[in-house]
């Protein structure tokens, strides 16, 4: 444990409930000289808003057919159920849904960004 020194100590007189007393020291030097790492690796806000909807634009191709096969999967199950039916076409329409607009917002970010010019 080269930054956190933990001690123990029985305490029955010191804890009421005769427990154990755990008192953390961290050394502050190493807290006060260390840098956050930069999970985005991006530079100016456009670019951070720009990597956080291509990851959900990626996280979103690998739920979309997985979706559809699941409403389909529903559809082929439902037995002539019309509620089944009906619950089987919202998850596809809704699911056509967002996919359009996470096109759409990746599409308008590029749209914006040749008007501005960057």
């Amino acid at each position: 444990m080269d930054s956190v020194q933990a001690f123990g100590a029985w305490g029955e007189g010191s804890n009421p409930s005769g427990g154990i007393k755990i008192f953390y020291k961290l050394e502050m030097k190493k807290f006060l000289y260390s840098t956050l790492i930069n999970p985005l690796a991006c530079t100016t806000f456009p670019e951070c808003i720009e990597k956080i909807i291509g990851f959900v634009l990626w996280v979103a191709t690998a739920i979309v057919p997985i979706m559809i096969i699941v409403a389909g999967f529903l559809f082929l199950t439902s037995g002539g159920d019309p509620e089944k039916v009906r619950t089987a076409k919202r998850i596809i329409f809704w699911t056509v849904i967002g996919l359009a607009i996470i096109l759409l917002a990746k599409g308008i970010i590029s749209v914006i960004k040749q008007i501005i010019g960057g």
